[in-house]
């Protein structure tokens, strides 16, 4: 009996630990372009580009419209200058399509940032986000910070939306400091 508990403690232990993001500090981010929303408006979304600006906040979130993924998306609106100070680009992905996603850039993200659709799930597969729900697969909650020569410089997953701001202005503020100072 005591046997069998132990097994089923540490089955729910594995089971239930949330996994961490495949990509790791140091790694080179996969390079991709994709449809995506800005205040309604399509475009295509291009990693190289946005790099070439600065470093890039990409997350990925399950679907839009969902309590979860619109409290995030409010809350990388509301802090959208905040990223902005710090030179960086945020950027929303999830498997939605692109007609849906124009409204969510609107309504949710207030048209402050963009989101992009990856219907196909190759971007969310490149970098391990992707979540079986049910029958389907969706984008899972996973946020990276990417300095502007395409290495990944933090990590961090968890289905709970509520810090994935918090810690990526962190990692920026962080990899700001890390920078050598501008030439006078």
């Amino acid at each position: 009996m005591i046997r069998t508990i132990a097994a089923c403690l540490a089955l729910v232990a594995v089971v239930g630990a949330p996994a961490g993001a495949a990509l790791k500090p140091g790694d080179a981010a996969p390079d991709f372009t994709a449809p995506a929303s800005l205040g309604g408006k399509v475009f295509t979304f291009s990693l190289a580009d946005s790099l070439a600006k600065g470093p890039v906040v990409l997350y990925f979130y399950p679907a839009a419209f969902t309590t979860g993924c619109t409290l995030e998306a409010h809350d990388f609106a509301a802090h959208i200058d905040d990223y902005k100070a710090l030179g960086a680009t945020v950027i929303g992905v999830s498997v939605d399509p692109i007609d849906k996603l124009q409204k969510f850039s609107v309504s949710e993200c207030r048209s402050k940032f963009p989101v992009a659709s990856d219907g196909d799930k190759k971007i969310s597969t490149a970098y391990d986000a992707v979540l079986k729900a049910g029958d389907a697969q969706v984008a899972d909650r996973t946020s990276y910070v990417i300095a502007k020569d395409g290495k990944v410089v933090y990590a961090y997953h968890s289905l709970d939306y509520s810090k994935h701001v918090a810690n990526t202005l962190d990692a920026l503020k962080t990899l700001e400091g890390a920078s050598p100072a501008p030439s006078p």
